[in-house]
């Protein structure tokens, strides 16, 4: 149960570490969100079908309902992402962990433990130290459309809990299906891309999304969802600093403060978690 928990953590790291690569991506690729959209999802879909198979195709109202949130939730990030800054796109998602924080222990009932409150203040004082350069920019519509992002996150992750574990990809395969059938038209009406554009499309949808996703899901299964949520976090530290490294978006001195709260409080939460872990067992 030990190994099976730090494997969970593990994987949700490194699947939130695939899924920073996303705001570069996006930020690169010369099309409206909508055509962004469909080729990622296109992509996205075929690689969860090629993985999971007969499985991908299991489609049940959770499984509907899971892929309805995720259309939102992609769609939302990617609108922001092209309408805002990319570190506004991604803060204003991670407020998903508040949301979490104040429904899942009435949906799930359990304790939330001190620690865990801890954790998502110092983590969300942290974010807003992270991006306090770059809340004033970008767009206020396109600021508003990243946080119903968030609420879409949190929704989608807690919706996972009462899907069947063997279920979890079969949401996300219909999400994408349900999002290329949304963008087809604007699909239709866009430019052939060009091979540097294919291979942007084929990272967002075969690895950001595929690999990124399933390495979330098996992490979800060993972990609360407050958990994977919090350890999630990596993504809004990663993400500005490729979008920095290829991008030219430069991070200042409250970027850098306020990652390392997040980085040490997460630290923090994980080591203690897992020594009260082991006391118990």
């Amino acid at each position: 149960m030990k190994n099976q928990h730090s494997l969970g953590v593990l994987a949700v790291l490194i699947g939130a570490t695939v899924w920073s690569t996303g705001g570069l991506c996006i930020k690169l690729l010369p099309y409206d969100a909508f055509t962004i959209l469909f080729y990622r999802s296109v992509f996205a879909a075929l690689t969860f079908l090629t993985v999971f198979r007969r499985r991908a195709l299991t489609l049940t109202p959770m499984v509907v309902a899971v892929g309805l949130q995720y259309t939102a939730l992609a769609t939302c990030f990617v609108v922001a992402t092209k309408m805002t800054t990319a570190a506004n796109a991604v803060l204003l998602q991670y407020t998903a962990p508040i949301y979490v924080f104040l429904l899942e222990p009435i949906l799930f009932k359990f304790k939330l433990t001190r620690l865990n409150i801890i954790t998502v203040v110092v983590c969300t004082l942290g974010m807003l130290l992270f991006f306090a350069e770059d809340l004033g920019g970008g767009s206020l519509k396109g600021n508003l459309i990243a946080l119903l992002s968030g609420v879409m996150l949190a929704a989608m992750m807690l919706t996972q809990r009462y899907n069947k574990p063997e279920n979890y990809d079969a949401g996300l395969f219909w999400g994408n299906i349900f999002i290329a059938l949304i963008c087809l038209p604007w699909y239709l009406q866009s430019a052939t891309p060009t091979l540097e554009h294919w291979t942007l499309f084929f990272i967002l949808g075969v690895i950001q999304i595929g690999v990124g996703y399933m390495l979330f899901n098996y992490g979800l299964k060993r972990t609360l969802a407050i958990e994977s949520v919090l350890l999630a976090m990596m993504e809004p530290i990663l993400n500005p600093l490729w979008v920095f490294i290829g991008y030219g978006e430069k991070p200042g001195l409250w970027t850098i403060v306020g990652g390392a709260v997040i980085l040490g409080m997460l630290a923090v939460q994980v080591v203690m978690t897992e020594w009260k872990r082991t006391r118990i067992n």
